[in-house]
Parts: C-alpha cells; structure tokens; sequence
C-alpha cells in the first residue's frame, strides 16, 4: 500500500487538508498527515522552522473524522515538513505527496510562490510523486466553499500519478461548484501571470504594505486560468528545477574567446 504524505500550506486546521486527507485513506493509500501549525501561504519552497534546542518543533494531533490517521502540526513551512519526511522523519519515507486543497486557485507563473506548489516540487526532488490540488475560492468568498468536488477527483488522477513511468509532479485546480456542475478536466498550460495579483497599496515613513487584488484582465485563452473559469478542473505537469540545454551561456563564451 502507497504511503502519501498529506500536507498543505493553509495549516492543520484547514478543511481543504482534511478533505484531501480522507480522499486519500479513502482511495486505499496509507496516510500521514504533517502541515504547518500556522498559516503559510506564499511560502513557496522555503526550508524555515521554528527550533526548540535544535528541533523542528512538532505535535500529535487528532483531526476530526481522521481518528486513526497519523497527524503532525509542525511549526515549519510545507516544502520543510517534505523535505524532513524523505529524509528520515518517517521510515519508510513516503511514496508520494499530496498537498492542499488549497484555499484559492493556483494557476499561472505565479505558482512559483504557492507554498502548496513548493511542497509538491520539493517532493520531485526526492524522487517522489506529487499532487497539488487547489480550490478556486474568490479572494473575498461569501458562502459554502465546495472542498468535496476537489477531494472526488483526487482517486482518478491518483491512478494517473501513480501509473507514471518516473515520478512526476501535477497540480490540479478545480472550480467552487457543485460537482454536478463540473466540466471534464481539461489539460492545460500556465498562464502568464496568475489570478491574484499584488501592488504597494501604501507607502510611508519605514513601512511598505502590499495588497492583492483579483485579475481583471481576461487571461490567455486555453491556459488554466481561462479554462477554470469556464468550469473546468484543470490538470497540468509541473517541472521542478532544472537547467536550460544552455545554449545562451555557450553562445555567449564563444563569443568572448571569439574576442580573444
């Protein structure tokens, strides 16, 4: 049996966790769950935690219609807690990582930042599997937010991620809908930017502060950001680090010994 990692960056607490959670006992794999004690939105792949004598600070807990799955509240960032279950924290180390759901879309360059996105590309690091699942909540929402719409299609691209010849990693945003009222998944390419945008909204004498704002432009057609607001969950292949096949560096130092 798979042993999935659960983890998000919108804390413990969160109802995205616990759904993800649940969707994955329910899907047949052996679940932990370990995520930040606070929230730690933005995080992106950050390695910071809070050290009591030298130890990443860390807490049982019991979550509710979890009982009897293993649950850590961790005073860390999500890529941290990753990065300490592939290495030692649990033995045997977890098979795959599965973050969220978390509360707002992430599509678009922009997921760069996503602490829920960094998680899932420190996994790849380690040679694992990866799922970030993310719920477009409105950046103000008012009313229900739809966690199980999310949480039902994780087993079908669970099959997807597990059936990879190599560990890949794959980030699955879904509208907040009913499921009833979901479209098909759909694959589809990061947009430019992403549909939170932040700018100075004040600056004064020894302090900047920032705000965020929903994207009024209509993003580019058939990226994930347009096809998610059509009502579509949209799937897409994240790539982890890697280096460019180097043309302009060597371009560029045949031209300087060109110049010699």
């Amino acid at each position: 049996m798979p042993i999935a990692l659960v983890t998000n960056d919108d804390g413990i607490d969160s109802p995205g966790l616990h759904a993800l959670a649940a969707a994955a006992r329910d899907a047949g794999l052996q679940v932990i769950v370990a995520a930040p004690a606070e929230q730690s939105s933005g995080a992106s792949a950050s390695l910071t935690a809070v050290l009591r004598d030298g130890h990443t600070a860390v807490e049982r807990r019991e979550l509710p219609g979890l009982e009897h799955v293993e649950a850590w509240a961790v005073h860390a960032q999500p890529a941290h807690i990753v990065t300490a279950a592939m290495n030692g924290w649990f033995d045997p180390p977890p098979d795959l990582v599965l973050s969220g759901i978390n509360h707002g879309a992430n599509v678009g360059r922009t997921v760069l930042h996503s602490g829920t996105v960094g998680a899932a590309l420190t996994a790849k690091l380690h040679d694992a599997r990866a799922l970030a699942v993310s719920l477009d909540v409105a950046l103000h929402p008012t009313g229900e937010r739809h966690w199980e719409s999310a949480a039902a299609l994780v087993p079908t691209v669970l099959e997807l991620l597990l059936d990879t010849p190599e560990p890949a990693v794959l980030s699955l945003n879904v509208p907040d809908r009913p499921t009833d009222q979901l479209g098909p998944i759909r694959h589809a390419p990061l947009a430019r930017g992403g549909s939170v945008h932040i700018h100075v909204d004040e600056v004064l004498d020894g302090g900047v502060r920032l705000a965020e704002f929903e994207m009024d432009d209509p993003p580019e057609p058939g990226s994930d950001a347009a096809v998610l607001i059509d009502g579509h969950p949209t799937l897409t292949e994240l790539r982890s680090v890697e280096s460019h096949d180097g043309a302009l560096v060597r371009d560029w130092l045949d031209s300087q010994r060109a110049r010699r």
